[in-house]
């Protein structure tokens, strides 16, 4: 089994990069570009002002911001992307209450076998609705889904805009939670994430990652939860979910073992504790759960990081 799981998989995201502000601009922290090495030497040379690029408008209009198309847009490298064959990209901002931690950007390709979404939900008049998303081969799971609006709790981003906190659906065909389940498993999608997205001026955005078995989003998906009502006084997080193509489930029961934890500066998690910022690790596969890379993303409420989600490819 092992064997299938380990040979070349064929992702829905092809380019991971986090921004950075230093001063007035944002710079390139890190990035994983796999084989688009002309691309990256591209991006390496950028810096973006408030406003300017993608990630500039996830600054300035402080929400996150989906582009599925580059040419005659705002972004900045759109020749180097052509050449990439990179066709669209979502850019997710990291807030502390007002202050920009973060900018992560995830950019896809598109074909006709990609198929996976990344979805941004708003709320207005009481409802989630589609703000923006990208679907790949998934048109009809898409058209679905500019049609759909959730109420609190109903569906995945209902139930993460209830609970303020990151959610794991499995079977997203056949999960009755799952509003969409029919054109989901018609789509192939079969595990999501939804988190939180916190924002200045108290508006609600949730994102949903929704991941398929030809092109995956992530083969391992975990929530870490560091709020002190989970963990006490001492800066930790402990796994409360997770799901991975190897081990299976990685939660635990309550009642039976403690769930894992981390602390401070322990293993990848407790660095993005330690730094209050997300975080891309690659090319190490034994510091990531023996996966080529690790994305990491702190969710932060009142002040303090309240959840980390980690993906792996």
């Amino acid at each position: 089994m092992d064997t299938v799981l380990d040979a070349a998989v064929k992702t829905f995201i092809q380019v991971t990069e986090i921004w950075v502000p230093e001063g007035d601009r944002l710079v390139l922290a890190t990035g994983n570009y796999g084989e688009l090495s002309a691309f990256e030497e591209a991006t390496r040379a950028m810096s973006f002002g408030k406003g300017e690029g993608l990630p500039g408008k996830a600054w300035a209009e402080e929400r996150p911001v989906v582009l599925k198309g580059f040419d005659g847009s705002y972004f900045k490298r759109i020749e180097a992307a052509a050449e990439a064959g990179l066709t669209s990209a979502v850019a997710i901002p990291v807030f502390n209450d007002a202050k920009l931690k973060a900018v992560l950007v995830v950019l896809c390709g598109d074909d006709e076998n990609r198929t996976g979404a990344i979805e941004v939900w708003h709320e207005a008049d009481g409802f989630l609705m589609l703000d923006d998303g990208y679907y790949g081969a998934a048109r009809h799971f898409e058209w679905v889904s500019q049609h759909t609006h959730f109420p609190r709790g109903q569906g995945l981003p209902g139930g993460v805009w209830s609970a303020n906190t990151p959610m794991l659906f499995r079977d997203l065909g056949s999960g009755y939670r799952f509003i969409r389940a029919d054109s989901a498993g018609k789509a192939g999608l079969t595990t999501g994430l939804g988190l939180p997205i916190p924002v200045p001026q108290d508006k609600t955005f949730v994102l949903t990652l929704l991941s398929a078995r030809g092109t995956p989003i992530a083969r391992r998906f975990e929530i870490w939860d560091s709020r002190p009502v989970k963990v006490g006084r001492e800066v930790a997080a402990v796994r409360t979910d997770g799901i991975c193509e190897r081990e299976g489930p990685l939660w635990t029961d309550d009642n039976e073992e403690p769930p894992r934890r981390v602390h401070i500066n322990q293993g990848n998690i407790g660095k993005v504790l330690a730094t209050g910022l997300p975080l891309i690790v690659t090319g190490k596969p034994g510091l990531t759960e023996g996966y080529d890379t690790l994305v990491a993303l702190p969710i932060y409420d009142a002040g303090e990081i309240a959840h980390i989600v980690a993906w792996y490819v």
